[in-house]
């Protein structure tokens, strides 16, 4: 990473993170994710519970596993339950889908772009995914592409890419990675 300011104000971007995390990396006009805190910051954001017809259907999403293949599109797996009219939540199975990512420059954040349903592996036997269950999953992997990020650069360290544009996003090596116009320029010290 080429420095153009004082170390001590990078370093004061990276201690402010929540110790869960680690830092992107940057490299030039590269920043990038591991697989590892994309998965860290996703694991954060579950279980999430989702109300779907006028309040009669809740599911429940939980347990994600990122995955960062060779490739263009990340996977991400998660277990499903339902529950009906404030029913107890029943187990309905584990989703597999694979997704492109768009990074949204103005929320620092990398998003679902184009999610598909790759695989779906039933809680008990015999069931299976039948077209109302599959249109309400995909009904909520729409909204939830639009809505909630994988990953979140932080605060601290998206400050750092101030005025800096984004030429290109995505998965690529097996992480997350956001190609900048140019160096980001790091802030003057007090």
């Amino acid at each position: 990473m080429r420095l153009s300011r004082p170390l001590p104000v990078l370093l004061a971007a990276l201690l402010a993170l929540p110790p869960a995390l680690a830092a992107p990396r940057f490299e030039g006009r590269q920043v990038s994710v591991q697989a590892a805190d994309a998965q860290a910051f996703l694991q954060g954001r579950f279980p999430q519970r989702h109300s779907a017809l006028g309040g009669l259907l809740e599911l429940t999403v939980s347990n994600p596993r990122l995955e960062l293949p060779p490739g263009t599109r990340m996977r991400l797996g998660l277990d499903l339950a339902a529950a009906t009219a404030g029913g107890t939540a029943t187990p309905v199975g584990r989703v597999q889908l694979s997704s492109a990512l768009r990074y949204d420059p103005a929320r620092k954040a990398f998003f679902l772009e184009q999610p598909a349903i790759e695989d779906f592996r039933p809680a008990q036997a015999g069931l299976a995914l039948d077209e109302g269950t599959r249109g309400l999953l995909n009904a909520w992997l729409a909204d939830y592409a639009r809505s909630e990020p994988v990953y979140r650069i932080e605060p601290p360290l998206a400050a750092l890419l101030g005025g800096v544009q984004v030429e290109a996003a995505g998965v690529r090596d097996g992480q997350l990675y956001v190609l900048l116009d140019r160096d980001p320029a790091l802030p003057a010290s007090e």
